[in-house]
Order: structure tokens, then C-alpha cells, then sequence
């Protein structure tokens, strides 16, 4: 069976046939770093790191470009709020968002831009669009976009231009030609501090959102690429205000294969701080390991709604302890996987049904029965490496079962010390290094003002 995926902009499952042979380019919309990551981006990352990890199992170089947002009012606001420059505010969350990703089991992607790296890219399109009468320069500074210049505005989401005007949120036109128009520069305010903003053929400002992912994907990925991938809510109007731009400014298609995840609910409640029922990485790390976490998303399929709570997160520690169970009275290494073999092909045929991990987790449950049952290592072998495609069952079993990291709480604050000590004597290559070394053994280090704190990943 060859891959097929669910293609959101053609509504139906395609065979996948990447532009260049063996070769894949895919471009996700990241995180926008003004706080903690939550849950909802762990499903999002978790997802399309799973889809990474099949394709280089199926054979392909993949090219896998995961944005940093940088820059935005978000950041703005919590910078000025806490009395930082922007960049230590985004240094710090992009840290914490490494040491999250590292505890889920997240491959780091090829590249990982900034936006703020990129802003002579997107001044380049902006003009380009300027010059084709797509965009133009409003009164007080803003370069909008003219959504109604464009031919074909609103086919990723399946609305035309009337239902969009009908259903807009934004009654007054403000600084736009049009309410359905949207900003591809943003002049500076006053008040603004000088780390957001650029000098620019408009004024000094900075980039809009939208035209931070155009930019970004194209300089990295070439100006037409394979996949696009991010969370369901980015469907519009982020993904539909991407290709209007992009497709607009360089007059041909941008991105063949248009993927996103479902919605992530807490008690099958949307996800609110407002309702209380807020959760960032961070805190479910206090609770579950991170194997686990990534386990229980694992068992819904990447675009249907998932439903976080605490007890379904003890049924999925449960039965993932049962296949670290089968493997631990059966030692075994993981080694290449001959596809032709039964459970290999039928955890192939899952993967190639647009990444269908609950019917791959089914196939590593038969297998651990069958192990449980003969015993013979070649099965434990095939489980162990059948698993490690979607990056699990690859710690020692016996570590996990005892409740994560092989080192006792001892061990871990006796490197902790030693890692302060190399921190007072300004040996950050060392730090960094026993920092490392405890997150291969599944310990997550937390700074904080009181001091080092830690987690079983």
C-alpha cells in the first residue's frame, strides 16, 4: 500500500506523490512564544512529529521546517508586563518549549526559524504584492492585503467571499478597504518599544502573522513545497490568508498537501482558562511521564477531536506498562524491519492510511500477546522496533516500570549540584552537557529563581 493522506484543501484522501522523488518538504506552523506551552500544542507537534517520523521510515529526506513566532502583541504586552526585552521573554518560553518537546519525545524538526529572523523575506513578498495590486498602504500606516483581488480567497475553507462578509467578526472597516482584509505590515504605535520594529519602505513597524509563515516556509522549503501542516483552528484564517499571499505574490501554487490535526478538549470540554480547565505541558509533567502523554495521544488518530483527562491518561500508563511488560521478560534490541513480514505489513498499511496510529498500536498489542506467548526474541525485536517508528518502548523496561529514570533521587540531585557548580564557575558547556545527560535518562530540568527543579520525562 502506498501512503495516502487527507488533503484538508481537495477534502479527500490522495495517494501521496511528493514533488521531487524521495524527497519530502514540509513547513508547520509553530508556537507563538509569549507563555508555557499547553496542552493544545502538544497534540498539534505530537502529530506532525509522527508524520515526520513516517516518511523518513517510509524511505524519504525529509526537509521539516517548525516556526518560532517571535514577535506579535502577545509578546509585546507579556515583555513590557514583566519588564524584559522581547528577546530574553522569547529565549526563555523557547527554552521551556525545547525542555516540553524533549520530555514528549519530539524529533527536533531540520530548521527552526524565528520570525524575526526573516523580516527582510517578508518585506520582499509584501512589495511584490504591493506591485500587483494586492496590497496597498492604508492611512494610518498598515499594509493590508485586498482579500476580494484575489482570485479563489477561500478554498481551504470551503467559504466563499459572501460567507465570509456574513459571518465576520469586525463590523467597522478601521484602517481597511474591505472588513475581510487583513494586515501584512503593522506601522509602528508610539508607546511601542524599539525592539518591535523595523525599518521598512512604510515606516518603521513589524510583520503581520500571516505573512511570517509565507516567508519563513518559502526562504527554507523553495517557493512550492510538499506538506503544510498545523492545528484545525489555523485552517482559516492563517492557512487561508497564507496561500492568498503567497499564491498572490508569486503566481503559481504554493503547497500540494494541506494537513491539520483535530481539536484537543478537557473532559470533552474545549480547552479555557476562562473555564479552568487550562493545562500547560508543564503541569501534566508533574503528574505523568512524558512517554505516557505521548502514548495516550497516540491511540486517537491526528485528526479526530481528542479528549484529555486524568483518567484516561492512568488507562493509557496502564496499557503501555503492559507492552514494556511483555518486553522486559524478553530482552531484545531493535534492528531493521523486514516489511514484508505480517505485523510489519499490517503496521505499514496502518501508517500509509494518512497515519492511522491507533490502528499501529493495535498491531504492537498483537505483537506483545504473540511475545507474551512464545517468548522468542525475534518478536520482541520486531515490537521494539515497530514501536521506536512512533517513538516509544525504547527505554529500558524495566526503567519504566519502576516509574521512569533509572537514577534515584540521589543520583539526580547530585548532578544537579554539579551542574550548578559548573554554572557558578561560567562552565555553560558543562551545564548544558548534564543537563543533556540527565534528559536522555528521562529527567527534565526546570530553572527557576528558587532554584533547579525537577521532572521524570
Amino acid at each position: 500500500m502506498t501512503l495516502r493522506i487527507h488533503n484538508t484543501l481537495t477534502r479527500r484522501l490522495e495517494t501521496f506523490t511528493p514533488l521531487t522523488p524521495g524527497e519530502v518538504r514540509m513547513y508547520v506552523c509553530g508556537i507563538t512564544v509569549y507563555d508555557l506551552c499547553h496542552m493544545g500544542h502538544a497534540r498539534m507537534n505530537l502529530a506532525f512529529d509522527v508524520v515526520y517520523r513516517w516518511l523518513r521510515a517510509s524511505g524519504y529526506r525529509v526537509t521539516y521546517v517548525r516556526n518560532i513566532t517571535d514577535i506579535d502583541d502577545k509578546i509585546i504586552r507579556r515583555a513590557l508586563e514583566r519588564g524584559m526585552s522581547i528577546r530574553a521573554l522569547t529565549d526563555e518560553m523557547i527554552a521551556a518549549m525545547h525542555r516540553d518537546f524533549a520530555a514528549l519525545r519530539l524529533d527536533p524538526p531540520s530548521a527552526e526559524p524565528r520570525a524575526t529572523e526573516y523580516v527582510p523575506q517578508m518585506l520582499s513578498i509584501i512589495g511584490q504584492l504591493q506591485a500587483k495590486g494586492l496590497a496597498y498602504q492604508a492611512e494610518g500606516g498598515d499594509v493590508n492585503f485586498a482579500v476580494r483581488r484575489f482570485p479563489g480567497y477561500g478554498k481551504l475553507s470551503g467559504k466563499s467571499l459572501d460567507e465570509l462578509r456574513a459571518g465576520e467578526r469586525v463590523a467597522v472597516l478601521g484602517d481597511k478597504d474591505d472588513p475581510l482584509d487583513f494586515v501584512l505590515w503593522k506601522s509602528a504605535k508610539v508607546d511601542e518599544p524599539d525592539d518591535a520594529k523595523w525599518p521598512s519602505a512604510y515606516g518603521p513597524g513589524r510583520p503581520g502573522w500571516h505573512i511570517e509563515c509565507s516567508a519563513m516556509s518559502c526562504a527554507l522549503l523553495g517557493e512550492h513545497f510538499d506538506i503544510h501542516g498545523g492545528g484545525m483552528d489555523l485552517q482559516f484564517p492563517h492557512h487561508e490568508n497564507e496561500i492568498a499571499q503567497s499564491e498572490g505574490a508569486l503566481g503559481h501554487p504554493f503547497v500540494n498537501y494541506w494537513l491539520h490535526n483535530g481539536f484537543l478538549n478537557v473532559d470533552n470540554e474545549k480547552m479555557s482558562k476562562s473555564l479552568g480547565n487550562f493545562f500547560t505541558i508543564a503541569d501534566v509533567l508533574q503528574k505523568f511521564d512524558g512517554e505516557t502523554i505521548r502514548f495516550f495521544m497516540l491511540r486517537t488518530h491526528y485528526r479526530s477531536p481528542f479528549n484529555f483527562a486524568d483518567a484516561l491518561l492512568d488507562e493509557a500508563r496502564t496499557a503501555l506498562k503492559r507492552l514494556y511488560t511483555a518486553l522486559d521478560a524478553v530482552p531484545a534490541e531493535a534492528g531493521a524491519i523486514d516489511w514484508s513480514a505480517p505485523h510489519a505489513a499490517a503496521f505499514k498499511a496502518a501508517m500509509d492510511d494518512d497515519f492511522n496510529t491507533p490502528g499501529a498500536l493495535a498491531v504492537l498489542f498483537e505483537l506483545a500477546g504473540e511475545l507474551n506467548r512464545t517468548h522468542d526474541a525475534g518478536t520482541a525485536a520486531l515490537l521494539k522496533s515497530l514501536a521506536g517508528v512512533l517513538g516509544i518502548l525504547q527505554q529500558p523496561p524495566r526503567d519504566y516500570l519502576q516509574g521512569g529514570s533509572g537514577l534515584d533521587e540521589a543520583a539526580i540531585q547530585q548532578r544537579i549540584d554539579a551542574r550548578a557548580a559548573a554554572k557558578r564557575a561560567r562552565d555553560f558547556a558543562e551545564s548544558d552537557r548534564i543537563r543533556d545527560e540527565l534528559l536522555a535518562q528521562g529527567v527534565v530540568l526546570k530553572d527557576t529563581a528558587q532554584g533547579t527543579t525537577w521532572v521524570k520525562a
